[in-house]
């Protein structure tokens, strides 16, 4: 697999670019979005101090798995309240999104760094794939635009997005990198429909809002709901569906995590928390527990929702 290593000072660059943007933007908007009637306060549930997080998923132990974009270090935590043990780091650096690969490895998408930028003309992004046991990592693609976002289908097929350009990526099951498969600027998340028909993403600085990709016909996306008035710039981010179906996203600007509840219909379950990245929902019986909701933050925190 080829490797693009940058120095740290890139990786650096493009967090402190992006969170420039998160100050400039952070001044208060009013939000056209009513509460959800299940709205609800967040509560911290654990750190990971210094982090830039980026990426995060949960094992069927329960036990929680979150990137780091500035270091490319993959930390786990056992529970909430534990500490962030770190696992692996992505050697070229620029970890992105997380997702589990068919064979319980977690993949790691990687480029999520100042690479986003240019991601679409250099495609030097790509993902890895990490035992979590072992700590051990290995090349699973190439050639991708970036990784900020990662959804594995039944069949092992692998999306990846990037929110600072235009394509979206896919791996086939037998290794096939398509760079290219679809075209829809700033596409950021990724989170498959249960039948694999649609993949969901957020679109973060262009039009910002959420669509639907048809897996089948991907030079058809839809507009699921469309962002306008105080809400155009909360730059919604790694989105996941919840047990219905619905999009659930989580804004980086405004600091909200939004519900979807139909075609340009859409409530706030939490709000107050700005420089969320991503959402994920809990795995197993103990620990970030099936049915519970969390949120990472480029504050280096997780609370849940």
């Amino acid at each position: 697999m080829r490797r693009l290593a940058l120095p740290r000072i890139a990786a650096l660059a493009a967090t402190t670019t992006l969170l420039a943007a998160v100050v400039a933007f952070a001044a208060p908007t009013a939000s056209a979005a009513p509460a959800c009637p299940d709205s609800r306060s967040p509560v911290v549930v654990g750190r990971v101090p210094g982090a830039v997080l980026e990426g995060a998923a949960v094992d069927g132990a329960g036990r929680m798995y979150v990137t780091d974009l500035v270091s490319g270090r993959v930390f786990r935590l056992d529970r909430p309240g534990a500490p962030a043990v770190p696992v692996a780091t992505v050697p070229s650096g620029g970890a992105g999104g997380l997702a589990w690969a068919r064979d319980g490895s977690l993949l790691v998408g990687y480029g999520a760094d100042a690479r986003v930028f240019t991601g679409d003309a250099t495609r030097s992004a790509g993902i890895v794939a990490v035992d979590v046991n072992t700590g051990a990592v290995r090349p699973f693609a190439s050639g991708l635009s970036a990784a900020n976002g990662l959804a594995v289908a039944r069949d092992g097929t692998v999306y990846a997005t990037n929110d600072f350009g235009s394509l979206v990526g896919r791996v086939l099951p037998n290794g096939v990198v398509q760079p290219d498969w679809a075209v829809l600027p700033s596409a950021n998340g990724a989170a498959l429909t249960a039948d694999d028909r649609y993949l969901y993403v957020s679109r973060t600085f262009t039009d910002p809002g959420v669509s639907r990709i048809p897996t089948s016909n991907p030079g058809a996306p839809e507009s699921v709901v469309t962002f306008t008035g105080g809400d155009v710039f909360a730059a919604p981010d790694g989105l996941v569906l919840d047990p219905q179906g619905r999009p659930v996203v989580p804004t980086d600007v405004s600091g909200q995590i939004l519900r979807v509840d139909g075609p340009d219909r859409f409530c706030v379950l939490a709000s107050g928390l700005p420089m969320s990245s991503v959402l994920t929902y809990g795995n197993g019986d103990t620990g970030f527990s099936a049915g519970r909701l969390f949120r990472a933050g480029f504050d280096g925190v997780i609370h849940e929702v």
